[in-house]
């Protein structure tokens, strides 16, 4: 079996690459070959060092002949420009997250149209397709028959790859799966021009000693979800029997991965309750309002029932997050942090 991951060496391709490559193997068959395709690749990675891992870097659209050059039977799409820089330049994001998914899908209709196997094909989409219009506010809690009306191009972008997905999929062209991912807190590393990105610099940054800026109000609520979560969720949809049975993956319909809801205050006492005052404080809020606007616009409160049914749950609180991030994350920490009573 031969898996490709575009956005290979982002945060999210790398832990799912990872947990791939712990496994080796997908749907109960081995992983002959792990394809990381991305358009930056770093020089050192313990992931090029693993037999499995053979790498294409380039802009994806540009490399999809080399690609499919031998045949691809899943397909993990985890490459995009962020919300933040997609409200920002507009053609960006309609080039990278629109043009370059439909691309991605004719090359996978190509291969199944030539004889080749059909693609098992896994798009990382986002709660970002919910927003509160004028004619249609949203509900308190939201699930996957709540309609989505997108508030930002980001949004957008990702509301009609979810459709082209399912076209794709009923058509016979992939055997498409669409997952909706909640904000992922705590990421590592630097900052991303994500306008979520401050739902880990808030804890991140204090963590390592230096000062970190909340761009809303502290009442916000948000949807989250660690990236242990994350991954787990992705790859429970991408491996789940297709059906109508408890457990089984029905339809074309987008699956919302499962959602730990707090207000960005909650996250702060956290914080504050695990790490103490010194590093509590080196927060400042300092309200965005074009950030509030996109961040504002997305659901909190989420009905994880189909989610549940495939067996995944949210995190239990914040405070596991983040001390599963100070335990994945150790190096990135200069905090005493208190101990835990489990990490889950």
């Amino acid at each position: 079996m031969r898996i490709v991951i575009t956005g290979g060496f982002g945060f999210l391709g790398r832990q799912v690459a990872e947990a791939l490559l712990e496994r080796r193997t997908f749907d109960g068959l081995p992983i002959d070959r792990l394809t990381l395709a991305d358009k930056f690749v770093p020089d050192e990675s313990p992931l090029k060092a693993d037999a499995l891992v053979d790498v294409v870097q380039g802009d994806l659209t540009d490399r999809l002949a080399e690609l499919f050059a031998e045949p691809v039977d899943v397909v993990v799409h985890l490459a995009a420009a962020v919300s933040a820089e997609c409200e920002a330049d507009f053609d960006l994001g309609m080039t990278a997250n629109l043009d370059t998914t439909r691309a991605l899908l004719q090359a996978a209709r190509a291969q199944s149209e030539t004889g080749g196997p059909t693609v098992r094909l896994i798009l990382a989409s986002s709660v970002a397709v919910y927003g509160s219009d004028a004619a249609l506010p949203l509900p308190p809690v939201v699930d996957e028959s709540t309609l989505p009306t997108p508030q930002s191009s980001y949004g957008v972008q990702k509301r009609i790859c979810e459709q082209l997905v399912a076209e794709y999929t009923r058509r016979g062209y992939v055997d498409g799966r669409v997952t909706r991912l909640m904000t992922v807190s705590v990421r590592p590393g630097k900052p991303n021009a994500a306008a979520s990105g401050f739902l880990s610099g808030v804890v991140r940054e204090p963590l390592a000693g230096l000062p970190a800026t909340c761009p809303v109000s502290p009442e916000t609520r948000v949807a989250l979800a660690s990236p242990r979560r994350t991954v787990e969720g992705i790859l429970r949809v991408a491996q789940a029997e297709r059906g109508t049975h408890e457990g089984q993956l029905t339809g074309t319909v987008p699956v919302n991965l499962p959602a730990l809801t707090v207000t960005v205050a909650e996250m702060l006492a956290t914080l504050r309750e695990v790490a103490g005052d010194a590093v509590a404080d080196l927060v400042t809020v300092a309200p965005d309002a074009s950030v509030e606007a996109i961040v504002g616009s997305w659901p909190a409160s989420f009905d994880n029932a189909r989610a549940s049914a495939l067996g995944l749950t949210p995190d239990p609180d914040f405070a596991s997050v983040v001390r599963q991030y100070v335990a994945d994350h150790p190096d990135a920490v200069t905090a005493e942090v208190s101990a835990a009573t489990s990490i889950d």
